[in-house]
């Protein structure tokens, strides 16, 4: 993002004091991603990608999504490209949720789906993939 703030700045298009603003999705970001992380060790299971899971946790954060991690990540790239206020690092950020979604997240809910096969069925219907 900051390579292509510093090296493609095409058009300012949240100007300051507002790219401040960028500092709430920032911190909501960092804040799911903390949460989801005590989680993943309260119940000692790894938060790794593609590491097997001791347990599926359907509780907390995991009940507004099934992948909090990745969510609060693009909260992040969101308010850091808000931060930024150029046009260019605003690219970055449904990339980032594609390439999650494609390569990490379909993976994850296959391994998960074969561990806990009726679990995972009812919590799927219950919870969605993002938001």
């Amino acid at each position: 993002m900051l390579l292509l703030y510093f090296l493609f700045p095409v058009v300012t298009i949240v100007p300051f004091p507002w790219n401040l603003l960028g500092a709430i999705p920032l911190v909501v970001g960092v804040f799911i991603n903390l949460v989801a992380d005590e989680v993943f060790k309260k119940r000692d299971t790894t938060v790794k990608p593609f590491e097997k899971s001791n347990v599926l946790i359907t509780d907390g954060v995991f009940q507004i999504t099934r992948h909090p991690m990745y969510l609060g990540m693009v909260f992040i790239l969101a308010g850091i490209a808000v931060l930024l206020g150029e046009l260019s690092p605003f690219v970055v950020v449904p990339v980032f949720a594609y390439l999650m979604d494609v390569v990490f997240i379909t993976v994850e809910e296959q391994m998960l789906e074969e561990q806990f096969p009726h679990v995972w069925g009812e919590y799927k219907k219950k919870v969605r993939r993002w938001i």
